[in-house]
C-alpha cells in the first residue's frame, strides 16, 4: 500500500511517500523565519506551511517517482500541535483525498514518533516501552500491542526538549538549542557542577524539568561573562547529564517494574548523543533491548505519520470529512476510529 503522509504540527513542513514500511521519500522543510525570535511564532508557522505544502508534497512525489493517482491512502497529523499549523495539513489532505476518492486518516503526532521505530526494516518487538521525548512531550508509554497504549509516566511541567531550548537561550546559544547543547556537552566536563534531578526523591515514573532549568539559571547568574564563556561547555555537559539521567533512570526502572524487555525511544531528543549512549549502557546492564529511530526520523517528519497511518488503516480505522485539528490530543483517546 502506498501512503502519502503530511506533517505540519509545528515548524517543519514535511511530506513523505511510503510503500508499506519502506520509505520512498521523506522531504522536510524547516522554517528559518523563527530563528530571529528564539522560538516558534505560531502565525508565521501557519503562513510558511501555506506557502510550502504544495511544493513539498510535489517534491515528495517526484522523489518517490509516483503521482497522486498512484497513492492508495493519505495520512496527516491532526494533533497535538499549533492549531493554525495543523489546519493547513488537515485541510490539504482532506481536499486531496476527497477529490481522488481515496481513504485518509488523522494521526496523533505522538503516535507518529512511536512508529518512527517501525520504518524500513526496523521493528520493535511487543510488548515494549516507548520513551517519547520532544519539545512538547516527555512521556513513558507502555505498549502491549499495536495501537494499544498505557501512559505510565509524564512530565509535570516542562518537556525535556523545552528545557534544552530554554537553557540554551539563557546561555546565549541559537534556537533550536538542543543540538547546540549536545555538541558543546561533548567538549565539557559533566561533573563540573551537580545539577538536581527532578523528583529524584519520589517513587514515580513522572518527570520534572522546571527545577533543573532554574538551577542552571541561578548558577549562570553567579558567573561573570568571562567565566560563563570559559565554562560554557562544562555547563552544557552538566545540564545534559542531569536531564538525560532522569530520562534513562525512570525508563529503565519502569521496564524492570513492568517486566518489559524492549524499549524504544522517539521524538527530537532521541537524537541526543548523551541519551543514546547512556540508554544503551543501562540497557546492556539489565539485558534490555534498546531501539532508536534513524536520526532523520527523530525530528518531526511525515514518514512516521505515514507509517502510523498505515497501521491504523490496516486495522480498519479511517477518517471522514469531519476530521479536525486539535492542539491538545491525548494518545489514549486514539483507540477509537476518528
Amino acid at each position: 500500500m502506498l501512503i502519502l503522509g503530511v506533517e505540519t504540527s509545528c515548524d517543519e513542513t514535511s511530506a513523505a511517500v511510503i510503500d508499506n514500511t519502506q520509505v520512498l521519500s521523506n522531504i522536510i522543510s524547516s522554517q528559518s523565519v523563527h530563528l530571529q525570535f528564539g522560538g516558534v511564532v505560531p502565525e508565521l508557522a501557519s503562513r510558511a506551511h501555506l506557502r510550502k505544502i504544495v511544493p513539498i508534497v510535489n517534491e515528495a512525489l517526484e522523489k518517490a517517482d509516483k503521482s497522486l493517482g498512484d497513492i492508495d491512502a493519505f495520512a496527516v497529523t491532526h494533533g497535538p500541535g499549533l492549531i493554525g499549523a495543523l489546519l493547513v495539513g488537515v485541510n490539504y489532505i482532506k481536499g486531496i483525498a476527497t477529490a481522488l476518492n481515496k481513504p485518509f486518516i488523522g494521526v496523533n503526532h505522538i503516535e507518529g514518533h512511536i512508529y518512527s521505530n517501525f520504518l524500513g526494516d526496523m521493528a520493535v518487538e511487543m510488548p515494549m516501552l516507548c520513551l517519547l521525548v520532544s519539545g512538547g512531550h516527555t512521556q513513558i508509554m507502555a505498549i502491549q500491542a499495536h495501537l494499544h497504549y498505557r501512559l505510565i509516566g509524564k512530565t509535570r511541567d516542562d518537556a525535556v526538549g523545552e528545557a534544552f531550548d530554554k537553557v540554551a537561550k539563557l546561555l546565549g546559544l541559537p534556537y533550536p538549542g538542543g543540538p547546540h547543547i549536545d555538541k558543546l556537552a561533548k567538549e565539557g566536563n559533566p561533573d563540573f557542577v551537580k545539577f538536581p534531578i527532578g523528583l529524584a526523591k519520589e517513587d514515580t515514573f513522572d518527570f520534572s524539568y522546571s527545577g533543573l532549568k532554574t538551577a542552571v539559571l541561578n548558577f549562570v547568574n553567579k558567573l561573570d561573562e568571562k567565566e560563563r564563556q570559559a565554562h560554557l561547555a562544562d555547563i552544557c555537559a552538566s545540564f545534559q547529564k542531569a536531564a538525560v539521567k532522569a530520562l534513562v533512570d525512570r525508563t529503565i526502572r519502569a521496564a524492570r517494574t513492568y517486566q518489559i524487555r524492549h524499549i524504544a525511544v522517539g521524538g527530537g531528543v532521541a537524537a541526543n548523543s548523551g541519551l543514546r549512549e547512556l540508554m544503551k549502557q543501562e540497557g546492556e546492564k539489565y539485558h534490555l533491548t534498546i531501539y532508536f529511530p534513524e536520526m532523520q526520523y527523530c525530528m518531526d517528519n511525515a514518514a512516521m505519520i505515514a507509517r502510523a497511518g498505515l497501521q491504523r488503516l490496516n486495522s480498519g480505522f479511517s477518517s471522514n470529512s469531519g476530521l479536525n485539528a486539535f492542539p491538545s490530543l491525548p494518545l489514549e483517546e486514539e483507540l477509537t476510529p476518528a
